[in-house]
């Protein structure tokens, strides 16, 4: 636990290529890399050179990070700033793109199931490469469609982005400072015997009891809510709808504007 979001994607099903990868300790340079750079996440770079594969970014301690050609906004050239998403190819290539992830290192996102085999299931996040949820990292079936909560992180010993659907255990470990009938955001997890997790403030866990939701939901819906209870084992209860007197007054709000 921690203490205080063009070309169709691709996905590696190379397994015994992937096996060999795994096998071979990265290089130096790729650790140093991954060192001054923020794997994940968005790099501000200014363009070096132009290349027949594509232009060369770099910044201060780092330099040879590729941006491929069909990423290159119109206009870009030598001196320019670019800022770009940095992630590791199928080969452990270090590689900058302009296309928008759904999802960020150290983040939540829901996401879609679009190839598995034997190393796991690959989600879609909408790069090139698709995001693999290792089996040590599921906790439910996985077909072909499916979505889920997914939070992705940067692998210490490898240096490739991972998913685990164990996304409750990367929420924060520290009391959260809620009050009763607090606004938050959420996001709707997956089902439970009592109801449907959440992500609160993407940050903490919560729970809404099957017998109060009065609409439909659907994993990865983004709704605000409020603080219900606070339990004493750290585990919070969540109404989608304002509690006691200020609940009557803004449902009488809506039937009068609907009057």
């Amino acid at each position: 636990m921690l203490s205080s979001e063009c070309i169709g994607p691709t996905v590696f099903l190379n397994t015994e290529v992937f096996e060999r990868h795994s096998k071979f300790p990265p290089s130096d340079f790729f650790l140093y890399l991954c060192k001054v750079l923020k794997i994940g996440e968005y790099n501000t770079l200014e363009v070096l050179r132009d290349t027949e594969p594509g232009l060369y970014l770099g910044g201060e301690d780092v330099e040879d990070v590729l941006l491929p050609h069909k990423y290159v906004p119109e206009g870009t050239k030598v001196g320019d700033e670019l800022e770009v998403f940095i992630y590791t190819d199928s080969e452990d290539r270090i590689i900058a793109t302009t296309l928008k992830p759904k999802i960020l290192a150290e983040g939540f996102a829901c996401l879609e199931i679009v190839a598995i085999n034997s190393m796991g299931a690959f989600f879609d996040i909408g790069l090139e490469k698709d995001l693999l949820v290792p089996h040590s990292e599921q906790n439910a079936q996985t077909k072909l469609g499916d979505k889920h909560l997914i939070f992705m992180f940067l692998d210490e010993e490898t240096q490739r982005l991972v998913g685990s659907m164990k996304w409750r255990d990367f929420c924060f470990a520290d009391e959260p400072k809620f009050e009763v009938n607090d606004k938050v955001e959420i996001m709707i997890g997956e089902k439970t015997d009592l109801g449907r997790n959440v992500l609160i403030n993407n940050a903490y866990y919560g729970l809404v009891y099957e017998n109060e939701i009065f609409e439909e939901v659907n994993v990865g819906d983004k709704k605000e809510a409020y603080i219900k209870t606070m339990r004493e084992d750290g585990d919070i209860d969540i109404s989608l709808q304002q509690l006691g007197y200020m609940h009557i007054l803004s449902s009488s709000d809506r039937i009068l504007a609907m009057l």
